[in-house]
């Protein structure tokens, strides 16, 4: 089987390093930026009151020396702190996308519970990417609205509990107002997450039969469905906007009227017709421009922490979209052990003793106590109505997944998850839809392999009959899922595949004449009869014409063999 997809199990850091920021640090060196606006305003309302005292421009120097020093240093530290932050989220998401691909690619393709690929796709690729925002901005922004409220209460108390007072009462109501509308913003996320990865899936399967639906005079048909789920895709991404609007909104509102309220208090403090809230002694202008330089500062936090509140609703919609595709399902047997690629072509013998199997959920029986036995070289046609077991019986001597009971053996070795890496990698599968990757033929031929001889792909494409197509399209590529290519020119391609993999020493085919005209299933026929000699061959199919070509004919009834020729 092809081992070129193999996701590694341990993929490296996203940032090409190997240590990473310690997690705190980022968020550390955000909340030192945001507390050096504290001197800073200091420094400036000290300045101002200079001027209004009458003091020369000479004593500015310092005390702007002292600004553009601190604004340098805190302009420093939050960008290296967003730089370790985005670089540990980008670092972290890595390490979240190898866990789904390794989980993925380590299910079993008999998996019912199987993420659909459109989805998978939506997942690993972009639902996945809103988990950066969050885990960069998010945390940072978090700590700030924590630390810096606090810090500016307990600068600003001891020269007017009043304002301290009025900016005290006026947070605790912006986080309860931000926490009741994030509930909905996380459930319109997940919403438009699911929305999205279904659209996916969908477009992507209408794709892959889009030969078929023109066939059947449905063209119309899908444009409109398409047409609803991108209206019903649009109303959930306005839903989201909606709600983040509204958070906005709620925090101006009251974050507004805090500034408000300490700025009238001063105003009137100052001018006498408020003379209470200072501990006694009226405030200076210093003292008032400070406060007031402060208060604004006091809502910043919640204002980023806002600003991130819908990063964080859509990343923890992709996170759990990633967890979920991470969940493990039906394992594909040796997916994680790795096989040496064999240098040998022998045909397989096979033995089945016993057999049984039931797909999860399904409540018709699957093959029961089947027992087979396949010579080396032999060639046998397993035929039987549709739903009699005959691909779920190729899949199971793949390797793909594990018997309920029973055994399989291949050349005298127990087929379990410690062989079948080993016993796939001489194994061919050829299903009646092979995939087709965006590239040339050559490269389709390959598959980023490489062969054990020069003239190896010129052979393989001549057996597959495939020459002649090749030398006309050159390296002109074909498009993804074979577009270019007729249906008999896939099937030839699947042929070519094997005919460059010298170690194959079973073939297995799942209906591969069906779909296709007389003349070229009997084209596929003849290809694949000739390709398998000195190999052991096992096809599942409806075709007679095929089937009589083979050794041996098994009939399955869709409990266990009901008779052999």
């Amino acid at each position: 089987m092809r081992e070129s997809e193999r996701s590694p199990r341990h993929p490296p850091p996203a940032n090409g390093e190997g240590v990473r920021p310690a997690p705190w640090l980022a968020p550390a060196l955000a909340v030192a930026a945001a507390l050096l606006w504290l001197p800073q305003a200091g420094i400036l309302a000290a300045a101002v009151a200079g001027i209004a005292a009458g003091t020369g421009a000479a004593s500015l120097v310092g005390p702007a020396l002292g600004v553009l020093a601190l604004g340098l240093l805190r302009a420093g530290l939050e960008a290296l702190g967003g730089r370790l932050a985005w670089r540990a989220a980008r670092a972290q998401l890595s390490d979240l996308r190898g866990r789904a691909v390794a989980a993925l690619s380590a299910r079993s393709p008999l998996d019912a519970g199987r993420i659909p690929s459109g989805e998978a796709a939506s997942i690993v690729a972009e639902q996945a990417e809103a988990v950066v925002p969050w885990l960069a901005r998010f945390r940072p922004a978090r700590l700030k609205a924590a630390v810096l409220p606090l810090a500016i209460f307990l600068a600003i108390l001891p020269f007017s509990w009043t304002a301290a007072l009025v900016l005290l009462v006026a947070l605790p109501v912006i986080p309860v107002f931000m926490v009741l509308v994030g509930w909905k913003a996380k459930a319109a996320s997940e919403a438009q997450m699911v929305e999205v990865g279904g659209m996916n899936a969908f477009l992507l399967d209408r794709l892959r039969g889009m030969a078929t639906i023109r066939s059947l005079g449905a063209i119309e048909a899908t444009a409109l469905r398409v047409r609803a789920d991108a209206e019903s895709l649009r109303a959930r991404t306005m839903a989201v906007l909606r709600i983040a609007f509204l958070t906005s909104a709620v925090l101006e509102l009251f974050a507004a009227l805090g500034v408000a309220m300490v700025a009238v208090y001063i105003g009137f403090h100052l001018l006498g017709d408020l003379p209470f809230g200072a501990w006694g002694d009226k405030l200076t202008l210093a003292e008032g421009l400070f406060i007031l330089l402060l208060a604004p500062a006091f809502f910043e936090p919640l204002r980023e922490l806002s600003a991130v509140w819908h990063d964080k609703a859509a990343g923890e919609a992709g996170m759990a979209a990633l967890q979920r595709a991470a969940e493990p399902g039906m394992a594909l047997p040796g997916a994680e052990a790795e096989a040496a690629a064999p240098q040998t072509a022998a045909a397989m013998m096979l033995r089945l003793e016993d057999l049984r199997f039931r797909h999860a959920g399904a409540t018709q029986p699957g093959p029961r106590g089947l027992s087979l036995a396949i010579a080396p070289g032999e060639h046998v046609a397993l035929v039987g109505p549709s739903g009699s077991g005959k691909s779920t019986l190729l899949s199971l001597i793949a390797g793909l997944a594990a018997p309920d009971s029973g055994r399989i053996e291949i050349d005298g070795r127990l087929l379990d998850a410690q062989a079948a890496a080993g016993l796939r990698a001489r194994m061919a599968w050829i299903g009646q839809a092979p995939h087709i990757f965006a590239g040339s033929l050559a490269q389709n031929v390959t598959l980023g392999r490489t062969l054990p001889a020069a003239g190896s792909l010129p052979e393989a494409l001549r057996i597959a009959r495939l020459d002649q197509v090749a030398a006309r399209r050159g390296s002109a590529p074909v498009g993804e899922g074979g577009t270019g290519l007729s249906g008999g020119e896939a099937l030839r391609l699947a042929l070519a595949r094997v005919a460059a993999t010298p170690q194959t020493g079973l073939i297995l085919a799942d209906e591969p004449t069906a779909h296709l005209d007389a003349a070229t299933a009997r084209e596929i026929a003849e290809g694949l009869v000739a390709l398998a000699q000195g190999r052991t061959l096992i096809v599942a199919t409806h075709d007679p014409e095929l089937a009589a070509r083979m050794d041996r004919v098994i009939r399955l009834d869709g409990t266990g063999m009901e008779a052999a020729a």
